[in-house]
């Protein structure tokens, strides 16, 4: 049984200084690795350039070494050479899993590269890679299961879905992709958070009302929850230490 938290490395940006965010972000590791089981590492999410999840996982590791890693790792800007080598650095540094996902569009308008997330799993598989390390694959929150058949054909770990929405999306998942590892991805809902409920369409006051109980119950159908509050640690922080 896992909960999970989804951890976005800091931004760079021109009037900041890096250094002291990374000493900020370590710093929050330190205090909700106290409460979940395990943290996930983003990359650039949307598209915006952030300090590496491999430079911070690896802080991570070394400042709390019995904490699970996982990270993501977008592959439509990277070659096969520059994916070898990430996930060669990841099994190095004792991460324990990665999420393949093509990613975002970059930001700065970088070219794509043409590879495909469930094709750099297959690959990484053929190379011996899972016998190393956990590979997951990403999935929408409400799939067409026949139309995601070269996801399924790489056979990876798990998946990690998309945020959920409610319980209905998490049985439908766990019942059509029974022997994958389902880790749903749940938004904590707080008022800091409204920008990202907002992009997500989500109904926040609607969808707080009983989130304790969607969070348990997704919880006891995959054994494995991923949280995200891009705007309010303090927030999630609290109710994991009110709730797990």
């Amino acid at each position: 049984m896992t909960i999970r938290y989804e951890a976005n490395p800091p931004k760079i940006l021109p009037d900041v200084n890096t250094d002291e965010s990374i000493i900020k972000f370590i710093e929050k590791m330190k205090i909700i690795s106290k409460k979940c089981d395990a943290i996930h590492i983003t990359e650039n999410v949307l598209g915006y350039e952030r300090v590496s999840p491999i430079k911070i996982g690896k802080i991570i590791k070394k400042e709390i070494p019995n904490i699970p890693i996982t990270v993501s790792l977008r592959v439509r800007d990277k070659t096969e050479k520059e994916i070898i080598k990430f996930v060669d650095t990841c099994v190095s540094i004792g991460f324990t899993g990665i999420l393949i996902l093509m990613g975002d569009p970059s930001q700065s308008g970088a070219p794509d590269s043409g590879q495909v997330s469930s094709s750099v799993v297959s690959m990484l598989k053929e190379k011996g890679y899972s016998t190393k390390i956990e590979i997951y694959l990403s999935i929408s929150n409400k799939p067409n299961f026949s139309k995601i058949g070269k996801k399924i054909k790489a056979n990876p770990k798990g998946f990690m879905t998309q945020v959920v929405q409610n319980i209905e999306q998490v049985k439908n998942l766990a019942n059509n992709l029974k022997k994958f590892l389902i880790i749903p991805i749940i938004l904590f809902p707080s008022e800091k958070n409204q920008k990202a409920a907002d992009f997500l369409r989500l109904n926040l006051s609607e969808y707080g009302k009983e989130f304790d109980k969607f969070v348990k119950e997704a919880h006891r159908i995959t054994g494995d929850v991923l949280i995200t509050s891009p705007n309010d640690f303090k927030g999630l922080n609290e109710y994991l230490k009110n709730n797990f």
